[in-house]
């Protein structure tokens, strides 16, 4: 029996989706345990794409359970649009591979009236960038005791003195603060109920669905969303997600105590990303910034939105190892690199004439960042067929060691290319 959490070490968009669903041949059962669709894992199988915001990525296997954890908030509509998506293309879904949380939080309408009214509210400079699926408000309900969860859709009795109550306070919230248009109720209600009758046959105890396949000797995977520098807590805050992404969240986010946890798995993307607003410290605004977003095909898999692109980023590798403990990583979209005459890797950054080698809590200080880079050589060849570590070029060899020197842990996996089998496996993480 093994325990892995798969967490990004970035702002998300590291390739996560693909490295689950190579890493679901070795696991019984796959669990989400923190986010919800304002995130999305794109895989490539046998040449066809597809794009997951809430079902693991592991349902592509056929023999696999998986699970959505009670750290996700859930928009009924967008995981109904996924089953139906699947059986569409011949992959239909039942709830014997698939279950969720009666503890997981539901987005409602208001709480995506409430993000997008508030993002507009807001003056340029200070928005966040946010995706506008309610993610955020949903959260905030679950802090401060208001959230509707699935077990409370399931009662309908329960539910609508819940809508009520939360309605009238939404409503006055968007028509007398923010300018915007109420919602009904028994529009709101009608749709949730039917919404409760699709779901209803998946809803189950994740937690204990856990307990039983470690009690079981299963190897269990718990995939994470977007990363660590998005953490509520340990990211560049404001601009950050409204969960905790670190590997800390699996256990809370899924119902497993720490000690069940045996190893995490860092995805780190050759070069860096990030879609929205906020700092970046080593984005690059030039022609080898253009050339990464073409190459590497960098949009948002949720949103659709170009993603900025920039050096890789060893301060916030170096945060990563730590504060999720990691234990190996998993170096995506090394091939996207091929071409380029040098390469630059961030080692730490300089604010006002201090060196720093973390990222500061101040987001004045994050924002006045300058980085200081070491130059490597880049190479020429194309990496998309290599098979082994050997089979890389000398400088992209190199380029890999500086990686695994800065973070102190091995690297396992090395992707060079979108597809499963542009995979170079160096070591199987659950072991």
């Amino acid at each position: 029996m093994s325990t892995l959490v798969v967490v990004g070490t970035q702002w998300g968009d590291e390739g996560k989706g693909k490295i689950v669903d190579l890493l679901t041949e070795y696991a019984d059962v796959i669990v989400r345990f923190q986010g919800g669709n304002n995130a999305g894992h794109t895989l490539v199988v046998d040449g066809e794409k597809f794009i997951f915001h809430l079902i693991p990525s592991g349902i592509l296997n056929d023999d696999k359970l998986c699970l959505i954890g009670n750290g996700i908030v859930i928009d009924p509509s967008i995981f109904i649009q996924e089953l139906e998506g699947l059986a569409a293309r011949g992959r239909p879904v039942t709830s014997d591979r698939l279950r969720l949380s009666s503890n997981a939080h539901v987005i409602m309408p208001y709480h995506r009236a409430l993000d997008h009214a508030r993002e507009v509210a807001k003056t340029e400079g200070k928005r966040l960038g946010t995706t506008g699926r309610g993610i955020g408000p949903c959260y905030d309900d679950k802090i401060v005791r208001n959230g509707i969860k699935v077990a409370d859709l399931l009662d309908p009795e329960l539910f609508r003195e819940k809508l009520e109550d939360n309605l009238k306070e939404k409503n006055f919230y968007l028509t007398e603060l923010l300018n915007a248009d109420p919602l009904d109720f028994e529009t709101i209600y009608g749709e949730f109920q039917n919404y409760a009758e699709r779901l209803a046959p998946f809803v189950d105890n994740v937690s204990i669905l856990i307990d039983e396949a470690v009690r079981n000797g299963k190897n269990v995977l718990f995939e994470g969303a977007q990363g660590t520098q998005l953490d509520i807590d340990h990211g560049t805050y404001p601009f950050v997600t409204s969960s905790n992404t670190v590997a800390g969240a699996a256990c809370c986010g899924a119902g497993i105590g720490p000690s069940k946890i045996d190893r995490v798995l860092g995805i780190c993307k050759a070069y860096t990303t990030r879609v929205g607003a906020g700092p970046f410290p080593t984005e690059l605004e030039d022609a080898v910034g253009d050339l990464l977003q073409k190459k590497g095909d960098e949009f948002g898999s949720t949103t659709g939105r170009r993603r900025r692109c920039g050096w890789l980023d060893g301060v916030v590798l170096k945060d990563a190892v730590r504060i999720n403990g990691l234990d190996g990583l998993a170096i995506t979209k090394l091939d996207v690199l091929s071409g380029l005459p040098q390469l630059d890797i961030c080692t730490e950054y300089d604010i006002a004439g201090t060196r720093y080698s973390c990222m500061p809590a101040n987001i004045r200080q994050i924002n006045s960042i300058r980085p200081i880079n070491m130059t490597l050589s880049g190479w020429e060849e194309d990496l998309s067929l290599m098979k082994s570590l050997n089979d890389l070029p000398k400088k992209a060899r190199d380029y890999l060691k500086i990686i695994e020197d800065m973070a102190e842990i091995p690297i396992v996996l090395i992707s060079v290319g979108p597809g499963r089998e542009q995979t170079i496996f160096l070591k199987n993480p659950f072991e």
